[in-house]
């Protein structure tokens, strides 16, 4: 099993398709602003669609955040967009079938079979990891730590 990416280190970039099949790129992604990266087990699972779900009940907020929601799973392109319309989610989902993104971040399993570990990365446009959310049980506490991280990045105006 790789090492997990953790606080402070680059994101590993990478290239996935979309719901659509757009080619997506995080460097290119971020070049907009910070992305929330989030990796879930399997589309349309209870928990998954719940984490899911408050990202996308979240909206407002990542926006006013600045930052770029992106789950990703090794969903096939078409059970991710299926996922999307059911959800209405209203952002990017990527297929990572063959589960190299996964790998890279350091969330396999060691169990072979078992699907990549429930984890969200909050990223800096200049690629630095700001914040990691290890939580397999707690689906909420993804999108609400990342804005919490979001808001503490954030520079503050003068009072």
């Amino acid at each position: 099993m790789s090492r997990q990416v953790v606080e402070g280190e680059r994101a590993p970039d990478f290239e996935l398709p979309d719901q659509y099949g757009a080619t997506v790129r995080l460097s290119r992604l971020l070049a907009r602003g910070p992305v929330v990266l989030f990796f879930y087990p399997l589309a349309m699972s209870r928990g998954c669609t719940t984490e899911s779900c408050h990202f996308r009940d979240l909206a407002a907020e990542f926006t006013e955040a600045g930052a770029t929601r992106v789950g990703i799973s090794r969903d096939s392109v078409a059970r991710q967009r299926q996922f999307d319309a059911e959800h209405h989610l209203g952002y990017r989902l990527l297929s990572d079938a063959e589960g190299t993104v996964a790998s890279a971040y350091g969330l396999h399993r060691p169990l072979p079979g078992l699907p990549p570990r429930r984890s969200t990365f909050v990223i800096g446009s200049d690629r630095r990891v700001r914040g990691v959310i290890r939580s397999e049980l707690r689906m909420e506490a993804h999108a609400d730590e990342a804005l919490r991280i979001l808001r503490a990045d954030r520079p503050q105006a003068p009072g």
